[in-house]
């Protein structure tokens, strides 16, 4: 059984920061590539962030471009995504993925977990 937990997110205020993680049970990301998606209040579904199985491929949103940094600690089986300088339209639930590869990560997929709620907010 494959699972990934997210969590870490809540109410933040614009500009402020928030570290959401996603963690792995049941199987190691040490083999997969891992992505963040979001969904926020009448938008699509949209990935945030996707990091490959190396760690060294990287991409983003543009509307996540400068602001948020995706990583990996394979030792701790959790993936990380770093928001900076939040934005009200960075409200959403996000959501972590994994799969063989980046490519194979795409909002189409039908697996979703529960997600965790970010709020940004004055």
């Amino acid at each position: 059984q494959l699972h990934l937990g997210e969590s870490g997110g809540g109410l933040v205020q614009p500009g402020g920061s928030m570290r959401l993680s996603c963690a792995a049970s049941g199987f190691t990301l040490d083999y997969y590539a891992i992505a963040w998606f979001r969904r926020a209040p009448g938008k699509e579904r949209e990935r945030v962030s996707c990091i490959s199985v190396s760690g060294l491929m990287i991409d983003y949103a543009d509307s996540a471009k400068g602001r948020f940094t995706i990583s990996r600690d394979n030792a701790k089986n959790t993936v990380y995504l770093q928001m900076n300088n939040l934005k009200p339209e960075d409200t959403a639930v996000y959501y972590c993925a994994a799969d063989s590869s980046c490519a194979t990560l795409q909002v189409d997929r039908g697996d979703w977990g529960q997600g965790t709620q970010v709020t940004v907010s004055s």
